[in-house]
C-alpha cells in the first residue's frame, strides 16, 4: 500500500523530494502516514478534502480485497 499511496501523492504534489510516506501496523490495521511541504498540502487534501477522500477510497478498495484494513493519515 505504501508504494501505490506514495506513487498517488507524488503526482498531485511540485516538490516530489518532500513527499515521505510510512506504513506502521497498529492494532490489527496499517496505518499509512502521508507527509508533504506545506504549500503541497492542499493539493493533497483538495477541496473539501475530495482528493484525500478519493485516495482513501481507493486503498480500501484494494485492501478489501486482501482482507486487511488500512488508514490513510496526512500530515504536514
Amino acid at each position: 500500500m505504501k508504494e501505490l499511496v506514495e506513487y498517488i501523492v507524488k503526482s498531485l504534489v511540485i516538490d516530489e523530494n518532500s513527499v515521505s510516506v510510512t506504513e506502521t501496523e497498529d492494532e490489527g490495521a496499517v496505518v499509512v502516514h502521508v507527509f508533504v511541504a506545506p504549500d503541497d498540502m492542499g493539493r493533497v487534501i483538495g477541496k473539501a478534502g475530495k482528493i484525500a477522500s478519493s485516495i482513501r477510497t481507493i486503498v480500501q478498495s484494494i485492501s478489501s480485497r486482501q482482507h486487511k484494513k488500512v488508514v490513510v493519515k496526512f500530515g504536514e
